[in-house]
C-alpha cells in the first residue's frame, strides 16, 4: 500500500510550523523513493529553513545514496551561501565513501562553519582513498594555497592539510604493499 505522503512534503514547505519535524520524522520513517524525491525537489524551494529541513530528511532516511548529489549541489550551490553548514549536518547521515575530494574542497573554500563540519567528516567518515582521490586533493590544496593569503590562519590549516596529505600517502602505500 502507497503512502500519500503529499501532506507530509507541504508541512515542510514555506512559513515552518512546530509539526514540520515531526513531519521530517514521519517522512524518515516511510523512507520511500518518493519521500528521497520529495526532499531532492525541497532543496530548491524558496524558503531556506525548508532547503534545511528536506536536507535533513534525506540525511536520516535510510536509503537517501540518490540525495547525496543533489545535497552536495545544494550544499555548493551560491544562493546557499549562509545555510550551506546547516545542509553540510545532513551529510553525517550519507555513506559519504566516493566524495572526499568534494568534501576536502568544502574543507579548504568553506566558511568558518562549513570548514568545521567538513574537517569533521573526514576526521570521522570512512572514505574509498585511491591515488587518485590523493592527487585531486593535492591538486585543490595547491590551487587553494596558491590563491589564498599566506598568514597565519594560513599557516595553521597548512600544518593540517600536509598532515591530512601524508597521511593519506601513508595509507595508499600501505595498501599496495598488502595487495599483490
Amino acid at each position: 500500500m502507497a503512502v500519500d505522503i503529499t501532506h507530509l512534503v507541504e508541512q515542510l514547505t514555506g512559513e515552518l510550523q512546530d509539526r514540520a519535524y515531526k513531519a521530517s520524522d514521519s517522512l524518515v520513517r516511510i523512507g520511500s523513493e518518493s519521500v528521497v524525491n520529495s526532499m531532492i525537489e525541497l532543496l530548491h524551494h524558496p524558503n531556506p529553513e525548508s532547503r534545511i529541513i528536506a536536507a535533513r530528511t534525506l540525511g536520516l532516511v535510510e536509503n537517501n545514496s540518490d540525495g547525496l548529489a543533489p545535497l552536495l549541489e545544494a550544499i555548493h550551490d551560491p544562493s546557499n551561501a549562509e545555510i550551506a553548514g546547516d545542509l553540510l549536518m545532513a551529510l553525517d547521515g550519507f555513506d559519504v565513501s566516493t566524495v572526499y575530494v568534494p568534501i576536502f574542497k568544502l574543507y579548504l573554500t568553506g566558511s568558518f562553519k562549513v570548514s568545521t563540519l567538513a574537517k569533521n567528516l573526514l576526521d570521522f567518515k570512512e572514505f574509498d582513498i585511491t591515488a587518485r582521490v590523493l592527487k585531486k586533493a593535492k591538486k585543490h590544496w595547491n590551487h587553494y594555497s596558491n590563491n589564498v593569503k599566506q598568514d597565519e590562519i594560513y599557516e595553521l590549516r597548512k600544518t593540517e592539510v600536509e598532515e591530512m596529505l601524508s597521511d593519506l600517502e601513508a595509507y595508499i602505500e600501505d595498501n599496495q604493499i598488502k595487495t599483490p
